[in-house]
């Protein structure tokens, strides 16, 4: 189905939430349609945000916004939805499109596997009636659908259209760029050689791929790296966690800045207890790459600027691999809490491919790394 066709089956005139790539094409229609006109269209820092968005547009207008999500971002949806739109509270309508990665039957990553076998039923827990969106669904199929679904919504009910993969299509060409010239795989290479033996949390997405191949193609292990699967937001907050029971250890974090907003209150919690051993890295692209490349807040806030608010001794911005490499090792020799907010601009290899080894295998063997076993 068209994703023009979807969207007018749905009869939303205002959207919201975090981009997925089983909704790319959805995504990049709004993009096309709305751009980030604010009247139309938001791109949420995280899926519980998008839920409070689409109430107060409600509030406002008395009409039903549409809320897009990976499954992944269900958890996220989960208190606002039971316990502020659910019809034995306020009874506010919210059309939910969900992407539903890790279907079963269907080969995904390991951190969809469990997820998608619970999409439905989380649905199904919230009262949220839904409706799954395959390729063979007809357009006759989504608009008896839709329709069924209107009368739910003025209940004061909730909706969700379950994506499957391949079910939307968009033929435009929606192109994401940014002025800065950094290459994230780069930035990371260069982490690298100064971390040294150091511990490396990085965020899920790209960041950990590209971290996984460099390793790969310098003859290394893995050891050092734990590599965050899903959770996306919180890998500051793994980080944190070792740094307090290992002071002996630096302990370095690869963010990105669609992870670092999505959980932004980690630096506040970060700042205040000011680990001594803690380098914060955000790769900052203004962009959720991974999944497409669509628009982050990032691009247009100061990202260190909230980290020395938040506390942070240390927090400086750089756009070049001289400022970079400087930033890398002046961190390193520091015995302060530091963030390197580290400009660069959108794109990966192609080729590039995905860790060989299990999330399982990839925690054990930092385990035993960490703990000098």
């Amino acid at each position: 189905m068209k994703a023009e066709r979807f969207m007018e089956l749905l009869g939303a005139d205002f959207y919201t939430g975090v981009p997925d790539s089983q909704l790319k094409a959805l995504c990049d229609c709004l993009t096309a349609v709305y751009g980030t006109d604010p009247m139309h269209h938001v791109i949420a820092a995280n899926e519980g945000n998008a839920v409070g968005l689409a109430a107060g547009y409600y509030l406002a207008t008395g009409k039903t916004a549409a809320v897009y999500l990976q499954n992944s971002g269900e958890g996220n949806i989960i208190n606002p939805a039971a316990s502020l739109c659910n019809e034995q509270v306020y009874g506010i309508p919210v059309i939910f499109v969900v992407g539903w990665r890790g279907e079963p039957g269907v080969h995904d990553e390991p951190q969809h596997i469990y997820q998608g076998a619970v999409t439905l039923k989380l649905l199904e827990d919230m009262d949220i009636a839904s409706c799954v969106i395959g390729p063979e669904t007809s357009e006759e199929e989504m608009a008896t659908k839709a329709t069924e679904f209107r009368a739910l919504l003025a209940q004061g009910k909730q909706v969700a259209f379950v994506v499957r993969k391949g079910a939307l299509a968009y033929d435009g060409k929606v192109s994401y760029a940014n002025g800065f010239t950094m290459r994230r795989e780069e930035i990371i290479r260069r982490i690298i050689a100064v971390s040294g033996d150091d511990p490396i949390v990085s965020t899920t997405g790209k960041a950990s791929r590209e971290l996984f191949e460099l390793r790969e193609a310098a003859g290394e292990g893995h050891e050092r790296d734990f590599l965050t699967v899903g959770s996306m937001g919180h890998s500051s907050s793994i980080a944190l966690g070792i740094a307090l029971q290992r002071p002996e250890k630096k302990v370095w974090i690869i963010d990105g800045d669609g992870a670092a907003l999505m959980h932004m209150g980690a630096l506040a919690v970060l700042g205040a207890i000011k680990p001594r051993n803690v380098v914060h890295i955000i790769i900052n692209n203004g962009a959720h790459e991974s999944v497409g490349g669509q628009p982050t807040a990032a691009s247009r806030i100061d990202l260190a600027a909230i980290a020395r608010g938040c506390g942070y001794p240390n927090a400086v911005s750089v756009d070049s691999f001289g400022e970079l490499d400087r930033a890398l090792r002046e961190a390193k020799g520091k015995s302060e809490l530091t963030l390197i907010e580290a400009k660069c601009a959108i794109g990966a290899r192609s080729d590039l491919g995905r860790p060989t080894t299990t999330a399982r295998e990839n925690m054990q063997n930092f385990m035993s790394n960490l703990q000098g076993e």
